[in-house]
């Protein structure tokens, strides 16, 4: 993990002390509440339907046990809404009713919940409870462990994310972990890029296959070599989601590692030139880059030979820096097990047991990835169980889970685009016992890619900007497909769950997406069939087709159910787990099966009622 030097903590100690200055001038009243806006958005800090919330950066998913024991105490000791907001907040909640449960007689109600962080699908945690008036605190606080929410807000470049299995991953071409990390020290504040037109985000992939969801990036870069052997990237330019779902447009096959800033440099000030200030929903780079097409991949190659060859290059990255930075990322010295004879006999009667047990084999096969140490493989916590909101984690699991990385993974975790934690150097021989581990926390769920393993957003429980709530229905999902055996069955599906137009939980991309509206003040839900993030399973990036009119939130969980019985009566191959998965039956008999049945289902509903 990149470890701060002593400017990075003092910029972040600044960075805290500054806004605690603001904070006091504001309560003070010589600032107003716009004035104060802007301030609070350039750390992170957001006013959401019933309290604030806060976004704190984990840059390129990678945390430290040390960092999550922070996190609890912040679930713990800050994220407590006083007794007054709360009884405000249950009094807005009255009349939103609850959602009922396909095949059973019971219903879900929304419950407000505090004391936890949820993880984004940008690798960001959130908290949604701690008051204005102890932000100060808070960000003092995270300071002193290297963490920040400097620019996870604002019409600045946000987040810098990578896969999950950066620096491990079998199919490697080079460890984005470095060049991720340059692009955040680069971009911290940079002075001509702190007021673009829109918010900005930027992803990176090292590996043979796409598991950072390139397509959807205002800028994508693919860790790749030419055919001289010789490291750079592939450039993408404008994807992105919202109300219009574009997929970024190559706009260089390879760029050297060495010109990467200028070249990003480049892309970015033509946006900030060019890009629409006008209009909110056409300021983002991906409309710029539609509307002009060529014109914009010509001016960024002028801009480009304008920095390199007349401005000297003033950010090349040297052999040198990339060798500073990267040595950060070397993989620990990995210990070797010496146990004495009472622990070697408890190690093995816990790897006795799990062997024995059916569920440590779907463990292994679902939640154990490969890892480029023949001795050591990657481990999915799993954060979707019932009871508990996709990617929510509260201050008890935020300190067990610095527990086991402590004990199996050298003090590293890291969070998941699909909102869980994954411990990325676990010994071979420990699996049993961390298993166990897992097993009593609730994490070690054999879920990681099927139904129940959705992404969704706070939606409208939390976030002012939504037109619906995606909680109570993902739980009434949830426990509808509570047989593992049957989650087994339907094999690997993506499903997303976003509450607005935003998209923050990439319904675009979901093979079955759901996105809510607003009808007259009412809850309604679209259906997307289709969508894909560009890993294998999906194939190329793109977003789902909307099946026909929305849906109301009573009849949302039973639609679900609809389409996954067509898929099991459409699906071919041999059974056993040897089926043809959802999304390539869909593409093979095409949305008009799946279409007829949701809307049969809403018949139903209608009839019912």
């Amino acid at each position: 993990m990149y470890q701060y030097t002593e400017f990075d903590r003092q910029f972040v100690r600044n960075r805290a002390a500054q806004f605690r200055d603001q904070l006091e001038r504001w309560q003070a009243g010589k600032l107003t509440d716009e004035e104060l806006r802007p301030l609070r958005l350039q750390n992170g800090w957001y006013i959401q339907r019933y309290a604030p919330m806060t976004r704190i950066s984990v840059p390129y998913g990678e945390i430290s046990s040390l960092q999550l024991r922070t996190l609890a105490r912040v679930a713990r000791e800050y994220d407590q809404p006083t007794p007054e907001l709360l009884a405000e907040a249950q009094e807005k909640q009255l009349g939103l009713g609850p959602v009922p449960i396909p095949g059973t007689d019971r219903q879900v109600v929304t419950k407000l919940k505090y004391g936890y962080g949820h993880f984004s699908t940008r690798t960001n945690v959130q908290f949604n409870w701690i008051p204005i008036t102890r932000a100060a605190e808070v960000m003092e606080l995270l300071a002193g462990v290297n963490m920040h929410g400097i620019q996870t807000s604002g019409n600045a470049i946000r987040n810098i994310t990578t896969e999950a299995l950066a620096g491990i991953a079998v199919d490697e071409y080079a460890d984005p972990r470095p060049f991720a990390e340059i692009i955040r020290q680069w971009a911290a504040l940079h002075p001509e890029f702190v007021f673009l037109p829109r918010k900005f985000k930027i992803a990176l992939n090292g590996a043979k296959e796409d598991r950072a969801a390139l397509g959807w990036y205002d800028i994508s870069l693919q860790l790749l070599k030419n055919e001289a052997g010789e490291l750079g990237f592939k450039v993408m330019v404008g994807g992105g989601m919202g109300r219009t779902p574009i997929i970024g447009t190559v706009v260089r096959e390879f760029v050297e590692w060495k010109h990467l800033l200028s070249y990003l440099e480049a892309c970015i000030r033509v946006y900030n030139q060019y890009g629409r200030r006008d209009n909110v929903w056409k300021a983002r780079i991906k409309i710029l880059v539609k509307a002009e097409g060529q014109k914009y991949i010509d001016k960024v190659e002028e801009e480009f030979r304008q920095i390199v060859e007349i401005d000297g290059a003033p950010h090349t990255i040297t052999q040198a820096e990339l060798d500073r930075v990267s040595a950060y990322f070397v993989a620990p010295e990995i210990r070797r097990a010496q146990r004495d004879a009472a622990a070697q006999r408890v190690h093995e009667i816990i790897r006795a047991d799990a062997e024995a047990d059916p569920q440590y084999d779907r463990w292994l096969q679902r939640n154990v990835l490969p890892h480029r140490n023949p001795e050591l493989r990657a481990v999915v916590l799993s954060f979707k169980r019932l009871g508990q909101n996709p990617g929510d984690c509260n201050a008890e699991q935020f300190d067990a889970v610095a527990e086991l990385a402590d004990r199996f993974s050298y003090g590293e975790a890291r969070l998941t685009h699909e909102q869980n934690l994954l411990l990325p150097w676990v010994h071979q021989e420990d699996l049993p016992e961390l298993w166990a581990a897992a097993r009593k926390l609730g994490l070690a769920r054999a879920n990681i890619g099927l139904l129940t393993d959705m992404i969704a957003c706070p939606g409208g429980d939390f976030c002012s900007l939504a037109n619906a709530r995606s909680l109570p229905i993902a739980e009434a999902i949830t426990e509808r497909f509570q047989d593992l055996d049957e989650e087994w069955d339907i094999g690997e599906i993506d499903l997303n769950f976003s509450g607005c137009i935003n998209s923050c939980g990439h319904h675009h991309a979901g093979h079955i997406g759901i996105l809510g509206v607003d009808k007259d003040g009412q809850e309604w839900y679209q259906i997307t069939l289709g969508g894909s993030n560009g890993s294998h399973l999906s194939g190329p990036a793109g977003p789902g087709k909307i099946i026909g009119p929305s849906f109301a939130k009573e009849e949302v969980p039973a639609v679900i159910e609809a389409l996954i019985d067509t898929y099991r009566q459409l699906r071919q191959g041999a059974g056993d787990g040897r089926h043809e998965p959802f999304i390539a039956t869909l593409r093979r008999v095409g949305h008009e099966p799946f279409k007829a049945a949701a809307n049969a289902c809403r018949l139903v509903e209608k009839e019912t009622a």
